[in-house]
């Protein structure tokens, strides 16, 4: 069976899993852990641990528990209660970490409870923030703090030297596809390709690269990006990014003004710039409106994935 690693972090990464999962291949998650917003935050703050909540929402996306289970998990409970919005996925993490001290032993309990398919790890056991610098040298500490600013982030890193799980290295050497998964450049995806020791596994590792393209622009972190300005964003610490995913499809009228109206744009393929970089592009109509929100059609975008996987170029 075919091995595929994929990089990222909580709502692209798991909305790629939904139908990736359901192709015969052998897949690894693995999960950035610097999320300081929300009910991880004050968990983080609280307990002195990494960041749960992208785990457990990639879990769950893993997970062929039952609907009923699946609820179970991802109940949250009020803000104004003393749980104060935390989850109970969250809060189980929380506890395995406080009971096993790390991950390498709380998340094999916590997959096997909910019957995970495939691999899930962490980027790394370290309690680490991630730090922005802006243009005018500013550093903005925290992933929440950077997407709160909306400002022009010019260099990315951590607030300390980050020690990369050693599973997550072997998975990398085994692979036959390496993907950076959709969602936040900023915080979901380069927060993988900022440290040294994942960079030189991947420059070395004979899988082929692949990006999962974002549909829209994200205020102040990508503004009027097109296609080939993500993949240069990566390729500023990844040596080579060789196959791109990308929707070429236009958004319905609605969705368009939505997105304009939150200071959004609809990223462009920009063909002539990616075949200067030795791009291989896969379009497709790859968005669905889901609860919404304009979401990647997970198994859409999965067959692509397998198909190149099997097929090649």
């Amino acid at each position: 069976m075919k091995k595929i690693v994929i990089f990222g972090g909580g709502s692209g990464l798991s909305q790629l899993l939904k139908g990736l999962t359901q192709f015969p291949v052998d897949i690894t998650a693995v999960v950035s852990v610097s999320d300081n917003g929300a009910s991880t935050g004050k968990l983080r703050e609280e307990f002195g641990i990494p960041a749960v909540g992208d785990i457990t929402k990639v879990l769950m996306a893993m997970s062929t528990s039952s609907k009923e289970v699946k609820d179970l998990f991802t109940y949250r409970f009020a803000k104004e209660s003393s749980m104060s919005n935390h989850s109970i996925k969250n809060l189980i993490m929380t506890a395995l970490l406080e009971q096993h001290k790390n991950f390498a032993k709380s998340l094999p309990i916590l997959c096997d409870l909910l019957d995970v398919k495939g691999k899930l790890l962490p980027l790394t056991e370290d309690n680490v923030d991630l730090v922005g610098v802006t243009k005018e040298g500013y550093e903005i500490i925290g992933e929440e703090q950077i997407t709160q600013a909306k400002r022009e982030i010019v260099e990315l890193k951590y607030n300390k030297k980050v020690s990369v799980y050693p599973k997550v290295i072997e998975e990398v050497k085994k692979a036959n596809l390496i993907i950076f998964s959709s969602g936040s450049l900023l915080t979901s995806v380069l927060p993988h390709a900022i440290v040294p020791e994942l960079q030189e596994a991947i420059k070395t590792s004979k899988a082929k690269k692949m990006y999962i393209c974002n549909m829209i622009t994200q205020p102040g972190e990508t503004d009027n990006f097109t296609v080939s300005d993500h993949i240069k964003a990566i390729e500023k610490y990844i040596d080579k990014i060789d196959i791109v995913i990308a929707n070429n499809s236009k958004l319905p009228k609605n969705m368009e003004l939505l997105a304009k109206s939150e200071g959004k744009d609809q990223v462009i393929i920009d063909e002539d710039k990616l075949n200067e970089l030795g791009i291989h592009v896969i379009q497709d109509k790859l968005f669905k409106i889901e609860d919404g929100y304009i979401r990647h059609n997970s198994l859409k975008t999965a067959y692509h994935i397998f198909s190149y996987l099997i097929e090649g170029e």
